[in-house]
């Protein structure tokens, strides 16, 4: 099986060293002629990946066209980017593997929802978990959950991709993947307000206990099954992008602690925050399903550019409850 990938960001290339494994051939498209550039003639994405040599059998393009050769394709552009990049795509029946994490604003689409209005001739799958790029990319020991609804279609793209140090654990949840991946981002945001403003370990350790509740509030609404979230795509991914600055929503969150505007942080990053774009569409998903999610009013406020001290304040006064709700 040949695979494509479309997104030459971080995650993508990583996601190409991996299909790449044992020399295998793999096409990989990037909107910018200089990352195609760099990787097909040093091996290496300095713009997105930089320091890591990635194998001489990735071949990178900018044309679209070029992956009608792949027999399947892992779609790895930003969730707000997907439905443009796909249109213009001719993809026919392949088999897409999503990796975006987030939801669209004004439909309020998964990235399932969306490949399917658009391919709806294609198999799906999803692709999440807790990932850092640049590990995937060393070879560093990583899990993921691999979901799909056609379970032999799953087990065909996990032979194909699977490795030692690439571990992909199954699901036919395609919903509930796509769900802890994309609430996690806002989560993560919160969490770095959390480091940003100096509140300590408790606050953070509670920030995720109470984040993964409304996680699963709005997972179970939405369709979701308990046990997906609670695993590598949820649960998983949540304790690592709110544990660490080289999640650029942490990062971002980091920023907003310390005072700093979100339109300032946001203008001066070449790299994409999801969870800053998926907060406002949770938040009005959430609201119309009668969903209360604090944690991500909190982020839209603070995104808004509403005052920290007025936002904890909000938070900290909410009543007390059952820890079941």
């Amino acid at each position: 099986m040949k695979l494509g990938v479309i997104g030459a960001g971080a995650w993508g290339t990583a996601l190409a060293q991996v299909a790449a494994r044992g020399d295998a051939p793999v096409t990989l498209w990037a909107r910018e002629p200089d990352v195609v550039s760099a990787i097909n003639d040093i091996h290496e994405n300095t713009g997105f990946l930089p320091g890591v040599r990635l194998s001489p059998t990735i071949r990178a393009t900018d044309r679209l066209d070029d992956l009608a050769i792949c027999d399947a394709l892992l779609i790895v552009v930003p969730a707000q980017h997907v439905r443009s990049v796909l249109e213009q795509s001719d993809i026919g029946d392949k088999p897409l593997i999503l990796c975006a994490k987030g939801i669209e604003a004004g439909t309020k689409r998964l990235v399932s929802d969306i490949a399917g209005e658009v391919h709806p001739q294609s198999p799906l799958a999803v692709l999440s978990g807790p990932t850092f790029a640049h590990e995937v990319a060393a070879g560093l020991p990583t899990a993921v959950t691999l979901a799909c609804a056609d379970e032999s279609l799953g087990a065909a793209l996990s032979d194909r991709i699977a490795s030692a140090t690439f571990r992909t654990y199954a699901s036919t949840d395609v919903i509930g993947a796509e769900i802890g991946g994309a609430v996690k981002n806002v989560l993560a945001i919160a969490c770095g307000v959390v480091e940003g403003a100096g509140l300590g370990l408790n606050a953070r350790a509670a920030l995720i206990a109470r984040g993964f509740a409304e996680m699963t509030r709005f997972g179970l609404a939405r369709g979701a099954r308990a046990e997906t979230l609670a695993g590598l795509a949820g649960l998983g991914d949540l304790v690592l992008t709110c544990s660490s600055t080289n999640s650029r929503n942490f990062s971002l969150g980091v920023g907003l602690g310390q005072g700093i505007a979100a339109s300032a942080l946001l203008s001066d990053r070449k790299t994409v925050a999801e969870g800053a774009a998926t907060a406002p569409v949770l938040r009005e998903a959430a609201h119309e399903a009668g969903i209360e999610m604090p944690l991500t009013e909190a982020v839209c406020a603070l995104l808004d550019g509403a005052p920290l001290d007025a936002v904890m304040d909000a938070l900290l006064q909410r009543p007390l409850r059952h820890e079941g709700v």
